[in-house]
């Protein structure tokens, strides 16, 4: 009896082995994703900023709806589509998503100068992964913080198309300074999320790989948000 409990007590810390290096594999695998895309985004944005004629054609035509709203188009298409793309197809359009992104926030280096862009960069890393490394360490459940702060987002979209036709800087502060505590808390509810996940799908190889993409695409945008809510009020401009 003694050896049976033995046995059985050696099989469930194997296994809790396996799921923990299978988890922090997983993981890894979402950052890395985030962290390309980021730097994809970056190198894109730089080029195009870098570039007068490429400016002129995207901000002095219609063009610039069309950046504006190509990265809302993918972020829908990933996430009522993912399921039914193949996983190379699932990391190209992650990639065309991450380009286009990166379209769209190079005016960021028109209207700030170099050096406030790579220090509230910077910032926002260091808050980014400390937020990120509670959301994965924490016992306590974020779900409920998460459908909060989702509500809290609805309001601060509905409030920045409102500020479109005010321009009230007033507002548009309130706006940066609600938007930061807002991504402050959902990289930490999105970290555990998908860390969820995978304790959902562990078992299903040929889901991981997609999983962890939207996992990344998740933080993405909590990185780049919480990046431009913070450049709004501690940025310098040009």
């Amino acid at each position: 009896m003694n050896n049976y409990t033995q046995y059985q007590n050696a099989q469930t810390q194997s296994r809790a082995t396996a799921y923990d290096e299978g988890l922090r594999a997983y993981m890894i695998q979402v950052y890395n994703f985030m962290g390309l895309a980021l730097a994809l985004s970056g190198l894109v944005a730089w080029f195009t900023a870098s570039t007068p004629a490429l400016m002129q054609a995207i901000y002095g035509t219609p063009l610039s709806w069309v950046v504006m709203l190509a990265p809302l188009g993918f972020v829908l298409f990933m996430s009522f589509r993912l399921q039914k793309l193949s996983y190379g197809a699932a990391q190209l359009t992650f990639w065309l998503f991450a380009a286009v992104m990166g379209l769209s926030l190079s005016w960021i280096f028109m209207v700030y100068t170099g050096a406030s862009v790579a220090r509230v960069f910077f910032i926002t890393a260091s808050v980014f992964g400390a937020m990120s490394l509670y959301g994965y360490t924490t016992k306590r459940d974020l779900t409920g913080i998460g459908s909060f702060l989702f509500m809290g987002l609805i309001g601060i979209i509905i409030a920045s198309l409102v500020n479109l036709f005010l321009k009230s800087t007033g507002l548009q502060f309130a706006i940066s300074v609600i938007g930061v505590l807002i991504f402050v808390g959902l990289t930490a509810y999105d970290t555990q999320r998908i860390k969820q996940v995978y304790f959902q799908i562990s078992r299903d190889g040929s889901m991981l790989g997609k999983a962890a993409i939207m996992g990344a695409l998740s933080l993405y945008l909590d990185f780049i948000n919480l990046f431009i809510h913070l450049l709004q009020f501690m940025g310098d401009r040009r």
